[in-house]
């Protein structure tokens, strides 16, 4: 079972189980802090997910050195607005929600999926202010034509397997998330899983403008800064993506991940490719958190080679 994390003040009123929400340009934002020291780990979401998803890893961290959660505006607890927006908005709203909530530079960025090309939106605007960089099953340039070429029969088995899922999408959902949340306290994994079930169009408008806006921002926004940078690729079968595709094209698009992630490892000096083995694109961080805490350790421990990150809380110096 996860650790129970003190309700931050204030969260009761918000439905939220967990955090407090702060002001940033009008909109009010949650977010969840735990540990103190620094770098602070500040974990991005994908597209669907919100910041309470990653409370396992979150727990873990928080034990070594500050551990931030949250959700970006039109997600999650904090304010609603038209979905998609630009990765230099979504990144600007993260600098100044971290100011907001008083949590101090450098950071140590930690992004999934949509949730990685956003923070490497926030790397490429404030560079000063990153101290490394953990990508998780990310987003990058050419993700669309190294994804695989279905033939006509799996075309037609994932038009009939989204056909399944859509007659019963509610339920079908209800159970993914909540054998996925199963070990959070139950008083954050109800109202997680009711979230997500109410909330399952969003997915697909967060990341409507992926390949026709953000994708260019990322291209013409330049280098990564020079910090310690690694990416993680699950090479199992997701279980959200198995009950659209069919397993034998996510094994192949597995297959190309080395390939498809090379050139953001080689972008940066101290750049480095993981393969995570049994774990799914969606749940990399439930189905292994111990590949991604340990990668957050070693990012931590090159930040900041003087200081313990493996037992009790950072002492920074």
């Amino acid at each position: 079972m996860l650790q129970r994390t003190e309700m931050s003040r204030g969260s009761e009123t918000l439905g939220a189980p967990l955090g407090a929400r702060y002001e940033v340009d009008g909109r009010r934002l949650l977010l969840h802090r735990s540990g103190s020291g620094g770098p602070s780990v500040v974990f991005l979401p994908g597209a669907g997910l919100v910041g309470l998803d990653f409370l396992n890893v979150h727990d873990q961290v928080s034990a070594v050195t500050t551990s931030v959660l949250y959700d970006r505006a039109g997600t999650g607890w904090s304010d609603q607005v038209n979905l998609p927006r630009s990765a230099g908005e979504v990144a600007g709203e993260l600098h100044a929600l971290l100011r907001a909530a008083d949590i101090p530079a450098p950071y140590l960025l930690v992004g999934h999926s949509l949730g990685a090309a956003y923070a490497r939106r926030y790397a490429q605007q404030y560079p000063d202010e990153v101290a490394g960089l953990l990508f998780l099953e990310p987003f990058y340039e050419g993700l669309e034509a190294q994804g695989p070429k279905l033939t006509v029969g799996a075309t037609l088995w994932t038009v009939f397997a989204a056909l399944r899922v859509a007659v019963q999408v509610k339920p079908f959902y209800r159970r993914m998330f909540g054998q996925m949340l199963a070990d959070w306290p139950e008083s954050v994994r109800r109202p997680l899983v009711d979230y997500h079930v109410r909330a399952l169009r969003r997915t697909m408008q967060e990341r409507k403008n992926l390949f026709s806006e953000v994708e260019a921002e990322l291209r013409e926004g330049g280098q990564l800064p020079d910090v310690p940078v690694i990416v993680l690729a699950s090479m199992g079968i997701d279980p959200f993506m198995a009950a659209l595709m069919p397993v034998a094209q996510l094994r192949e698009l597995n297959s190309r991940k080395a390939a498809l992630f090379r050139p953001l490892v080689d972008s940066v000096p101290r750049g480095e490719y993981r393969e995570v083995e049994g774990a799914g694109h969606s749940t990399l961080h439930t189905d292994r958190p111990d590949a991604v805490v340990q990668a957050i350790r070693d990012l931590l421990d090159r930040v900041n080679p003087r200081a313990s990150y493996r037992g009790g809380a950072a002492d920074a110096h």
